[in-house]
């Protein structure tokens, strides 16, 4: 056992209620009243990790933890509430920011791509209707752009939280039958243009007129123009439907996609 020590860190566990916590050293970041307020609202236990300590004269410092001291606070309505801490003790200050320093440092956080697949294991419904749909769609998901793949999750969540199953659906559909799954008529901004013009439009956005007229410009020159027309996905959904209103007498509103309520940025 001797030859492991140098690989166990010298602390010991306790029980600490909040209010005998002091947290806000110059060395840690700002808090963040909205990650607090939004982890809250999801708040699960099984979630929570120790909060570092350094016990200095007297007082338990927080290294690293006070977002979760936080969280716990807001959640149970009460700083008398315990959390479970990880303690060192005989640490100086410097020592305690070099700490803090080196684990933001090395710590690599989950892409949104690993977050969507940890959802799928977790069994998460909206995660596993999402998947059923790029999949019904003749797509798949991967962490890489390439023909035929979805690796933007987040607009693919974002989409089908505003708009709904169909909504999602008729989007991707959409994308697949004017560019044939090409890789960059799948990113996020293209998806979430194409999400803004069928939203807005419904019913009057013919699908097929979409794919023969919109299609016969690439997804990339697509791209090319939004971003010199206007940042966001706005730009494209602009640039989408001055094509599909090119060379006709009965076109769609341009003021109609720029209701405030329909927008995704």
């Amino acid at each position: 056992m001797t030859d492991f020590q140098k690989y166990i860190p010298q602390v010991s566990f306790e029980l600490i209620p909040i209010c005998n916590l002091v947290s806000n050293q110059n060395y840690q970041r700002s808090l963040s009243r909205r990650h607090i307020e939004r982890t809250a609202a999801n708040f699960n236990t099984y979630q929570i990790n120790p909060v570092k300590i350094s016990r200095r004269n007297g007082q338990n410092y927080v290294i690293n933890g006070q977002h979760t001291i936080e969280i716990i606070a807001l959640v149970s309505g009460s700083r008398e509430t315990p959390v479970w801490c990880m303690v060192y003790d005989g640490l100086e200050y410097l020592h305690e920011a070099d700490i803090f320093a080196g684990q933001q440092e090395y710590t690599k956080s989950l892409s949104a791509f690993e977050i969507f697949t940890a959802n799928l294991e977790a069994d998460s419904d909206t995660h596993i209707i999402i998947k059923a749909i790029v999949e019904q769609c003749g797509l798949r998901l991967a962490n890489s752009k390439k023909s035929g793949t979805v690796c933007a999750v987040t607009s693919l969540m974002d989409i089908y939280e505003q708009y709904g199953y169909d909504g999602l659906e008729r989007t991707l559909r959409l994308v697949v039958q004017t560019w044939e799954g090409e890789a960059s008529s799948l990113t996020s901004r293209m998806l979430r243009g194409a999400a803004l013009m069928v939203a807005t439009f419904s019913d009057s956005l013919k699908d097929d007129l979409f794919a023969n007229r919109v299609g016969t410009i690439s997804a990339r020159e697509i791209a090319r123009t939004a971003r010199e027309r206007r940042a966001g996905s706005i730009g494209y959904a602009e640039t989408m439907l001055l094509k599909y209103n090119k060379n006709t007498k009965s076109t769609l509103s341009m003021t109609r996609l720029h209701a405030p309520q329909k927008g995704i940025a």
